[in-house]
Parts: structure tokens; sequence; C-alpha cells
């Protein structure tokens, strides 16, 4: 298992300005190194050699802060668009703090608003000497929505924050998906405590800055509920079928299920639910049965519960010959679990076959240290992303396999400037680096192609040029 972020130090604003060996300068004769395409895992940086981030590669990408680095963090469900396509976006976040003292722990309540962006071809097109085409033939208002997309990159994205105090760091944190008012966050003191945020997702919808944050407004604030497990936990997940409904998991291999009495109070099952021989690392509730829910351990083993049944597992098998860090339930396609281990390895199952006994129908080995998170696309059924604790984090498309035509056109339009390595899966479409220590991420449900990452260096939004397939064509609201 692979939880608490390292290095727990508080980040500071920083100006702007080049930082060292990024290759800019202020002389014009500085000699201008040779570029190359970076390949994980295989290439090594010699002295003085610093990793660059191709923007190109990018609809979207920026970094942030809220101080204290964020183990967990969740997106809202807000009511700006249910499928947002156009630059700038806002988004609505909470996250839990891992400060050094457990006094000035908090849960972040924020707003990231004007995150600007561009649509790029994810294969370069033919410069001007290559391509006989008249350029003047363009389409002016694409011009026209260039420009304004410049000015929102140049004004940057605001971050509007505010804290409600937290006795002890937050291990995760989760909105309601009927309710996103409405979260619960395990602490690290054994809590498991369920807020009401909605006077501060208020005072953020009202309010509009620009530029960059100022001092957050910090708040007292009683949680609804709270209830005691006998040891600490990462596990946790609200049910997106039943109001209300939540499922814990802690380190004493222990499961909980709460069921909601009112708005504000739930009756929390004081007998839990015990089938795995280790820690329970992550939980999730099916996308289609409102009783039944998956649980991964640190036994290696994936369970599958009914709440109608025995508090023992419906089924259980081995899933991986490590720990289970975390599981993703399909929501596009429901018989389908993802599964990240200690060891680096992903796995993909089929549901409908665990009674012929294998049930993996994808198996990647590329990572080499621990999965600290996996979630499925809530645009497409085959993709998913997954981070790891060796500071990547990759999105997949199952759906695609090698094509050596497709391979040799694309070579053949980008001049043999990239060459994909020969060992690297085909169902791998994208590699974003430049965080330290990633430990969770999430897709937006409502921005598609938006994914955003927490680590102990802050966070990242970004939009990769290369899964733009996934939006709709017609540009709609």
């Amino acid at each position: 298992m692979t939880r608490g972020i390292k290095h727990r130090k508080k980040a500071k604003s920083k100006n702007k300005g080049s930082k060292k060996g990024d290759g800019s300068s202020s002389s014009s004769l500085a000699p201008q190194l040779p570029v190359k395409v970076w390949q994980p895992g295989v290439d090594k940086l010699e002295e003085g050699e610093e990793l660059q981030c191709d923007p190109s590669a990018y609809n979207s990408l920026h970094a942030f802060h809220i101080g204290w680095p964020c183990l967990s963090f969740d997106i809202l469900r807000d009511s700006l668009g249910l499928v947002r396509t156009e630059f700038p976006h806002s988004v609505y976040f909470i996250a839990g703090t891992q400060a050094e003292k457990a006094s000035w722990n908090s849960i972040g309540v924020f707003k990231v608003s004007n995150i600007s962006g561009k649509r790029r071809e994810p294969v370069p097109k033919l410069g001007a000497d290559d391509d006989e085409m008249d350029g003047d033939d363009g389409d002016s208002d694409s011009d026209d929505d260039s420009e304004d997309e410049d000015k929102d990159a140049a004004q940057g994205p605001s971050l509007q924050l505010r804290k409600v105090t937290h006795n002890g760091c937050v291990n995760r944190i989760r909105s309601m998906p009927q309710n996103p008012h409405i979260c619960a966050a395990w602490a690290d003191t054994g809590h498991v405590q369920v807020w009401d945020l909605s006077s501060h997702l208020s005072a953020l919808a009202e309010t509009e800055t620009e530029g960059v944050q100022g001092v957050a407004a910090v708040f007292n604030q009683d949680p609804l509920y709270k209830f005691k497990h006998k040891d600490e936990g990462y596990a946790i997940d609200w049910s997106p079928l039943v109001p209300g409904r939540l499922v814990s998991g802690d380190c004493n291999n222990s499961i909980y299920l709460w069921e909601p009495t009112s708005a504000a109070t739930w009756n929390v099952d004081s007998s839990p639910f015990i089938g795995h021989t280790a820690s329970v690392e992550d939980l999730q509730w099916s996308p289609t049965e409102p009783h039944v829910f998956a649980s991964c351990s640190v036994d290696g083993n994936i369970a599958i519960w009914d709440t109608r049944l025995a508090k023992s597992p419906a089924a259980s098998f081995k899933a991986h010959n490590a720990d289970v860090n975390v599981l993703s339930w399909n929501r596009l396609a429901s018989c389908m679990l993802a599964s990240g281990s200690d060891d680096g390895t992903i796995s993909i199952r089929d549901l409908r076959l665990l009674k012929e006994g294998d049930s993996v129908v994808a198996h990647f080995e590329y990572h080499k240290h621990p999965i600290t998170s996996i979630e499925w696309s809530p645009h497409e059924a085959s993709s998913l992303a997954v981070s790891s604790s060796d500071n990547q984090l990759t999105i997949w498309d199952l759906s695609l396999e090698k094509d050596e035509e497709e391979e040799a056109e694309f070579k053949a339009k980008t001049k043999e400037q990239v060459n994909t390595p020969e060992d690297l899966p085909p169902q791998l479409l994208f590699i974003h680096q430049g965080q330290k220590d990633l430990k969770e991420l999430h897709w937006h449900t409502q921005i598609p192609g938006m994914i955003v990452s927490t680590a102990a260096d802050g966070f990242n939004i970004l939009m990769p040029s290369n899964i733009q397939s996934t939006l709709p064509s017609d540009g709609t609201v």
C-alpha cells in the first residue's frame, strides 16, 4: 500500500519566471539543444538535463495549490451545464489537507474559474512549404475564437478558496453525487465525518474574482454526523443510486454500511461486513445494483458484496499478487471492473465471466511502482485514467489495437519526429508527467476530456489533445 504523502511541505506562491535549466535564457546567443521525445522507464536524464512539457500535447494544462498537499479531493457536480465544451471553464472542488500538525488541517472548498485552453490537432499540420492549400481561405470566426482564447490564457485561472477546520489529516474525501454539497471525509483519527458545505459553495457561486488567490477565509463548523471506526481507513464511497447510502472501510478489515434516516442523520450498522484478512483499501458501489458493492484489500483480493445477504462476500477472488490499492466500476459498461495494485499492475475484469474462473480481459504491467488511483472515463466506456507512484498519469483506451498502416501514416505526417517505443502497449493513449508523488485523479463528469490530479506539489488540470474524439462533434452545451 502507498498512502501518505512522503514529504509534507506547504506550497508557497512563486513569482512567475523561467526555471533554471528550462532552456530559456536572456541571451539570444544561448545554444539551442536538440529536442527529443522522452520515454518513461527507458530514457535517463543526464546531468543538467530537465524535462520540458510540450504544450501542443494538451488542449488545456494548468497547475495550482491550496497550501498543504492533499491526499484526496473530489470534483463537485454543478449547474453550469451537463456537457461543457467551450473555454473558459469553471470547476468546483473539495479537498482534504495533509498538514504537518493535526490542528493545521482543513477541508478546502474552492472554485477554479477562467480555465483557458485551445483545441489542438493530435497530429501537427504540414508547414507552409509542404501545404499547397491557400491559408487565406480560413474561417475568420475561428480566428476570433483563437483571439478570445489567447486573452483568457493571458489572464490565467483564478482560485477562490474557503477552508473548514478539520482535526487530523484527511485520508479520503467524497461528495455525494445526488447532493454535492454533502461530503464524507475519512480522518486519520479513525473518524468518518459527514459535512454540509452548502453555505461555502453558495458564497463561491455568488462571488467573482480575477487573478490569483488571496488569503483564504477559515471557518469553524461542526459535522452533520460522525462515526468512529476501530482504526483509521481510506475506503469510502457514496451510492450512485440511493441518495445518502454510504460504505466505509478501515485498516482493521471491516466495512460499515451507512443508511440515511433523514437529510442529516445516518444509521451505521454496528455489525460490519467481514471477509478480508487485511486492510480494506477501496470501495465501489455498483452503478446498476443498489445493494451491491465491491471492495479491495491488502490481502490481494477483490470481494463483491450484497447488503441484503449475510455479512460475508457474495464472491471473492485473488486479483493481484500484491496489495490491491484502488478500484473503479465502469459506469458506462457495468460489467467491467478495473483495479490497480502495489506492484504497479492494472487489471480489467468482466464480471460476467467470474463463474468461469478467469474474468481478466486486460492486464497491463507498464507501471513499475504502486498504482495510487484508477478511474473509468464518464464519457467513453473503453477509456480509463491511472496514476502511479512513478509520477506518471496514464490514459488508456482498451479499444485500441496496433495498426502498422496507421503508424506509418503518423510517422509520415510528423516527419519521423516521433517514434513510439516498440514495448509500449497500443492501448496506452497518453502519458502526463511533472507532478511529484501522485495520489489521486478524477475525470470531470460535465467537461469531457478534463482530468484533475493531486500530488505532493499541488493540483494539475489537464485536457490531452488526443482524447478530443470523446467530445461531442457539434459542440453543443
